[in-house]
């Protein structure tokens, strides 16, 4: 099931929450929506989920309108809120049939629901005890599970694995991707790494507007907009060498890395490449180039690139 919001914004006084983005989620896309505190990330996911209406623009689901069809949309929605509201007074099995219950699930398969979700979510050890004993993972596993539990086509994680231990998050992030498979799954998240491991796709909305969008790849690439190496060269006196280095006509950026290694950083002027002049100076002063190493830049550069300008 697609996903498509069309000029969403969302006003707050003289404030602009979410100012005018448009974007769509194709069936079966795992999709980690990002953006720094404030940006407008949880407001457009409740928008979605029709939590919240806008001030303008729409959302459809399918064939159905955030406007028109919140009853609809609903039931084709599971969502996991960051703040993960839990009844904790409850038993973590009554709780799941209670949340079946509300979301319309025909009441003769309820109990089956309920043991395919403890099964998915990994809730086998803990189901018969109430959700204040469980742990923070299993807080959250309990809330993956009410989210999944009418077997809907869209998924909208806020936050899914805060608070939880390296292991937990390995766990959570697995289910996701085996979620991914089937589901149309929209994952907001500060983990970067998370992002790189489940997502087919990355959106990163910042002061409300979208400031990239692509397959995490292409993002680092775009992004870039120059060439970057980490390069060795001995035989040569280190100051020289940067110098030398510096006065390369394609070269941007020099930092010598390690002086006891000769470990140079050189960054190439935007749409240029550097490698080859390197080469020739290196056999023009009878130096010898031990390591030449191209450096991709990670998720959190492009971040910090889009969204601090």
């Amino acid at each position: 099931m697609n996903i498509s919001v069309q000029n969403l914004t969302k006003e707050y006084g003289p404030q602009k929450a979410v100012d005018g983005i448009s974007f769509q989620v194709k069936s079966g896309e795992v999709l980690g929506f990002l953006g720094p505190n404030g940006a407008g990330k949880t407001t457009t996911m409740k928008i979605i989920t029709c939590y919240m209406a806008p001030s303008n623009g729409d959302v459809t689901i399918g064939n159905y309108s955030i406007s028109t069809d919140q009853h609809k949309i609903k039931q084709h929605i599971g969502y996991l809120p960051e703040n993960n509201p839990l009844y904790l007074d409850m038993p973590i099995m009554e709780y799941l049939q209670f949340s079946a219950a509300i979301q319309g699930v025909v009441k003769s398969k309820i109990s089956d629901r309920v043991k395919e979700m403890v099964r998915v979510c990994g809730l086998d050890k803990e189901k018969h005890k109430m959700i204040r004993e469980l742990s923070k993972g299993y807080r959250q596993r309990v809330g993956l599970a009410q989210a999944m539990i009418h077997d809907p086509a869209i998924l909208v994680l806020d936050e899914p694995t805060t608070g939880l231990d390296p292991n937990q998050i390995v766990e959570i992030r697995e289910l996701i991707r085996q979620l991914g498979r089937e589901k149309t799954v929209l994952l907001s998240t500060h983990i970067l790494p998370e992002v790189e491991a489940t997502c087919d796709r990355i959106l990163i909305i910042n002061d409300g507007q979208i400031v990239a969008d692509g397959a995490p790849e292409e993002l680092r690439k775009q992004t870039s907009g120059s060439e970057i190496s980490r390069v060795r060269i001995v035989d040569g006196d280190n100051d020289v060498i940067y110098n030398a280095l510096k006065e390369l006509d394609t070269i941007e950026l020099v930092d010598l890395l390690e002086a006891t290694t000769s470990h140079f950083q050189v960054e190439s002027k935007a749409g240029m490449q550097s490698r080859r002049a390197i080469f020739d100076l290196c056999v023009q002063n009878n130096w010898v180039m031990m390591e030449m190493v191209p450096i991709e830049r990670n998720l959190e550069d492009v971040f910090r690139n889009v969204t601090l300008g």
